[in-house]
């Protein structure tokens, strides 16, 4: 089938208030500015900013937070066409604090949320099988339909020749046991041909004991997972992907192919202002390579460099760079 669109995104979106007053203890926080995020709909948009044809599949209520959303990415350019919007639910929110350099607690607000309502219907009425690359968050596993929905599309994603990329997207207070995590996502890598993760989400994608993991739930940034990584990985491999791309932070990337091979893509030294959005916007631009057909480490230099600005920023789908922006930062380190 004619491959039309680039890159289709489905799964989380929401109204993100990040804290004004950076380095400030949470509960003595003066005021939030407003961005949009979500994982999936972070990476549309960095996606398109780099210069991909990029759509998104996720639910808005019919709500004036839904309006501020959808706006944002009218204004931007990704296309919205197949975006749903769910009367009777709401649109989710996220609230977060920001404590360089290690402390970033956030709360979620997704009780009743619209994007997790997404439909097979919804899916059939996007471009599933015309996308090059469909991509999607684990969070999407964590309740029904969209656990359906999300599974379906990758199977038609993949039936159609698409690739099939998952990022692991470990949240783990959006789940009623964390092993049900494991399992929902194990039970899809049949269907992906390629897993973006951290250590601890690829840990916590192989997770069948509880005592593996340690966590704040008022900070689900601090979340660990311990494992054999090594372990994990080729476990992974083994039910399906081609790759599964670790990310490293400040060390940058390394991408486990299943043959064995390792491919290091070492990351860009920056001073850390808000790691939060860093990772998706490390999967814009890994994405844009893969699109592209780049060879894997140039792939992931190109999202490491990503990762590398937005960490720098205050937010993220507001502040994805552009591939001018991206090209200018990597000059002085010798580029790609």
């Amino acid at each position: 089938m004619e491959k039309t669109v680039d890159l289709l995104n489905i799964g989380r979106s929401s109204i993100d208030l990040y804290s004004n007053d950076v380095g400030t203890p949470f509960e003595h926080i003066q005021s939030f500015a407003a961005y949009v995020g979500g994982s999936p709909t972070n990476i549309s948009v960095g996606a398109h900013r780099l210069g991909l044809n990029s759509a998104l599949l996720t639910g808005l209520g019919e709500d004036p937070v839904g309006d501020f959303i959808l706006h944002f990415l009218r204004t931007e350019g990704v296309i919205t066409d197949y975006i749903v919007r769910k009367p009777d639910r709401r649109t989710s929110a996220v609230v977060l604090g920001i404590e360089p350099p290690d402390k970033f607690p956030l709360v979620y607000y997704r009780d009743n949320c619209a994007d997790i309502a997404i439909t097979i219907d919804d899916v059939l009425a996007a471009p599933v099988r015309e996308a090059r690359v469909v991509q999607f968050a684990g969070t999407n596993f964590s309740k029904e339909p969209s656990r359906s929905a999300t599974t379906f599309a990758a199977e038609l994603a993949r039936g159609s020749g698409s690739k099939v990329v998952l990022d692991i997207d470990f949240r783990p207070d959006q789940w009623h046991d964390p092993r049900a995590f494991g399992v929902a996502i194990r039970s899809v890598l049949r269907t992906i041909d390629v897993v973006i993760g951290t250590q601890d989400e690829i840990n916590a994608a192989m997770l069948t004991d509880p005592a593996q993991m340690s966590l704040t739930h008022s900070q689900v940034s601090d979340t660990k997972v311990s494992g054999d990584i090594e372990a994990a990985i080729a476990n992974l491999l083994a039910l399906g992907p081609e790759a599964v791309i670790e990310k490293a932070g400040e060390q940058g990337a390394r991408v486990h192919l299943k043959d064995g091979t390792v491919i290091d893509a070492p990351g860009f030294p920056v001073e850390v202002y808000n790691i939060l959005g860093a990772g998706d916007a490390f999967g814009a631009g890994f994405l844009y390579g893969y699109v592209k057909g780049w060879d894997w480490y140039k792939a992931a230099r190109l999202g490491n460099a990503c990762g590398a600005i937005v960490v720098t920023k205050h937010g993220c789908a507001n502040f994805m760079p552009t591939m001018d922006e991206v090209l200018a930062f990597v000059e002085p380190y010798g580029g790609l």
